[in-house]
């Protein structure tokens, strides 16, 4: 242990070693005063620097205590973690500045206390939490304010301790509190971490500079769609015209339009051209393309990666373990690329996290256009605050949203008898002008139904009929019923499942596609994952018995290009096993029932309305967890339940479910590095393609058998060498039947 200078004055925020094992301090009231400027431009976007800029002065001012100056330059011996709150004998530095909020301005002083509190550990609840963190209201008692009263504030600059009250008001009044204080929060915390950052290892703070501007990327776009080699097909004139139509719709005034065109249409490129149209027009910052699965990411990030190079951001898995350090935290994404292609699950529940590391990114969504690919798949469950958010970002905060699907729901406000009044998105453009006409001139298929919704074929009749095509797709709604059908096939068929890691499916499916394309026979059994995306181009697809959305998209993947003689052929058959309970069980259900009777067009338009009519008046609820009246229903009294809407708002149940790292492909190495030296943040976007998610119950039992083990705290990898198959992914005695995530 080494005694540093304990007769120096000057208060550190900040220690550092560096290579000639030489300490470098970081003042504390440098570190404050480059925080609350940091924060105060971040927060300019969406007017409340004044606000952001306090929260930055006084975030730290715990720190001034003799108790921490003593802790950090004596009792560790000058540890650079000293800093960090939440850790065996850490010091608590961040009540006493939510504290002197309340002194200084009264009950307006909670919106700082929030902020400040929160910065190491996250966004509190106000009262006594489910979830076990330590309430707010708790630490703003009489009995905490020794916190402040032991801090020798003559110690502090003036400038610093001494500032009047912000004047702004908050965004979207009482109902939008939770989001403008996250906003803010976002600004703290991630001026914090940019700081620490710069002092601690100023390398990583150049690796965030040098992307390109937004009109140069629209150059690049257009050099790469005028390169594009098509030909003239009648496919590829409705896509061009399409293209035409998102540039010129473009110029529209910022709000929420839809992209309605059938699957095949080119959504993804003509999106990508309205994005970057409407970004440079109307001065947004970036472009968020945000895509419902994990498993199906890799391509439209390859596709950018090939147009705009390393301007892009690729985030879509939380491997950061939980206990946080220096590390790990400054390993996570602030969204500072103009181009980010993301989840569903990262992006939404980011709107209504707790955590610092999941909630730093949130104000560079502020003046950006965001797409949502595939917007159908969002959970009725969740439908409610998802689009109370969305309304408050289109509102508040400067944000344009496109809607991109082939089977476009029904998001607009209703009420039915009996229920809540659901607070939709309302005003909605859309792009196409005659949807219903371009989805009769995209027919490319014919889907066949059974006569017989509800008697079940086994899977040996299954595979005879597929059997019969040398190309063939087959798409299931569970891992192990692809796993079970895979069994009856013939050598060569290949399998997709997510209990492949992502590196794994994209080499089997760019083999796909290139067998598709020199026309050599390929039989696929796979599960849903292969829907949303994935552009394959089968002359025959089957499908199981699933929502009309779900079947809407496996015709997607058949006659694609429309290069066949008439109409690909789409088999709806009724699966052994019903779909898994649950969302995806109620979909198939509301299907037989709109699909029993005289012929309808499966396909149509005015069948997916009436498809997500019924989905969403028949969900027992669209705010399944009451995350809008743990947000806002004591708000205006300055009470929000942060930390137990966070732990609520689950789009995947992740306590379900636990994600670990396989060995494949030579990536031995990196799992070697991750071991030896923790997580950063090159490395961790490496090893996200090699992830699976396993039921907690599977997880359980091969951590029992010492198959997978923990690489780094929170973070699990693979030990035994018969756990994954180059050609099923993984492997366990006891089956695999996830009910919940079957893809």
């Amino acid at each position: 242990m080494k005694d540093v200078n304990t007769n120096n004055n000057t208060a550190l925020a900040h220690v550092r070693q560096d290579q000639g094992n030489i300490w470098h301090e970081h003042a504390l009231d440098t570190h404050l005063r480059e925080v609350g400027r940091r924060a105060d431009e971040a927060a300019t976007t969406f007017d409340s620097a004044d606000w952001a800029r306090l929260a930055g002065l006084w975030h730290d001012l715990g720190k001034y205590g003799n108790e921490f100056q003593h802790y950090i330059k004596n009792v560790t011996g000058y540890a650079a973690e000293a800093h960090i709150e939440g850790l065996a004998g850490r010091v608590d530095h961040s009540t006493a500045g939510a504290i002197h909020a309340i002194r200084q301005f009264g009950k307006i002083g909670h919106i700082l206390a929030y902020l400040i509190a929160g910065h190491h550990t996250g966004l509190p609840d106000w009262s006594a939490s489910e979830t076990g963190g330590r309430a707010l209201s708790a630490r703003l008692s009489p009995e905490q304010d020794y916190l402040l009263d032991r801090i020798p504030l003559q110690a502090i600059p003036a400038d610093i301790l001494n500032q009047p009250q912000p004047s702004t008001r908050p965004k979207g009044g009482v109902e939008g509190l939770h989001l403008w204080l996250r906003m803010l929060f976002s600004c703290l915390t991630d001026a914090d971490f940019l700081d620490t950052e710069a002092f601690m290892d100023g390398k990583k703070a150049i690796t965030r500079t040098g992307y390109s501007s937004l009109p140069k990327l629209l150059n690049a776009f257009n050099n790469y769609m005028a390169g594009k080699a098509r030909t003239d097909t009648p496919v590829n004139v409705i896509r061009s015209n399409i293209l035409n139509r998102c540039r010129e719709k473009a110029r529209m005034t910022p709000g929420i339009f839809s992209l309605s065109v059938p699957t095949g249409g080119g959504k993804t490129l003509s999106g990508t051209a309205f994005a970057l149209e409407h970004a440079i027009l109307h001065q947004k910052h970036r472009i968020i393309y945000v895509i419902p699965y994990t498993s199906i990411i890799e391509q439209t990030a390859n596709i950018f990666r090939s147009i705009f190079g390393d301007n892009i951001v690729e985030h879509h898995a939380n491997l950061d373990p939980d206990q946080e350090d220096a590390r790990s935290r400054l390993a996570t994404e602030n969204w500072d690329a103009p181009i980010i292609v993301t989840t569903s699950v990262q992006f939404f529940e980011s709107l209504f996290a707790a955590r610092t590391s999941r909630c730093r990114k949130l104000h560079n969504i502020v003046n950006s256009v965001i797409v949502l690919d595939e917007v159908q798949l969002l959970p009725p469950e969740f439908l409610q605050p998802i689009t109370d958010v969305m309304n408050l970002l289109v509102q508040h905060y400067g944000v344009t949203f496109l809607l991109s699907t082939a089977t476009q729901p029904v998001l607009s406000s209703f009420h039915t008898f009996g229920a809540q009044p659901f607070r939709g998105l309302d005003n909605v453009y859309e792009i196409v002008d005659n949807p219903d006409a371009l989805y009769q001139k995209l027919k490319r298929v014919e889907v066949r139904i059974p006569d017989d919704l509800t008697t079940p074929t086994d899977w040996q009749n299954i595979a005879d009929a597929l059997k019969k095509h040398s190309t063939v797709l087959c798409i299931v709604n569970r891992r192990d019923d692809a796993r079970e059908l895979y069994r009856l096939m013939p050598k060569g068929t290949v399998h997709l499942s997510a209990l492949m890691c992502g590196e794994h499916r994209s080499r089997i499916i760019a083999n796909i596609k290139a067998r598709l394309e020199r026309n050599e026979p390929v039989r696929v059994i796979s599960t849903q994952l292969v829907e949303a995306g994935v552009d394959f181009d089968f002359p025959v697809v089957y499908r199981a018995l699933a929502g009309l959305d779900s079947i809407a998209q496996a015709a997607g993947r058949c006659n694609r290009e429309g290069k066949q003689n008439g109409l690909g052929k789409v088999v709806v058959f009724i699966p052994p096993k019903p779909a898994p309970p649950g969302l995806l069980r109620q979909a198939a259900q509301i299907s037989i029932s709109l699909l029993s009777g005289k012929d309808k067009d499966v396909l149509g338009r005015d069948l997916a309305r009436q498809f997500f009519e019924h989905l969403y008046t028949r969900a027992p609820t669209l705010d399944k967890h009451d995350i809008y009246a743990l947000l806002t229903q004591d708000a205006g009294e300055g009470a929000i339940q942060f930390r137990t809407a966070a732990a609520r708002f689950r789009l995947i149940d992740d306590s379900a479910y636990q994600t670990i790292l396989v060995c494949y492909g030579g990536n031995e190495t990196l799992l070697g590095q991750l071991k030896k030296e923790g997580p950063q943040r090159w490395l961790m976007r490496k090893l996200q393609r090699y992830a699976v998610n396993l039921p907690r119950h599977v997880f359980r039992q091969l951590e029992a058998k010492n198959d997978v083990f923990q690489i780094w705290p929170g973070i699990y990898a693979q030990r035994s060498t018969t756990l994954y198959d180059d050609t099923l992914g993984v492997i366990t005695d006891g089956g695999i039947t996830p009910d919940n995530l079957a893809i």
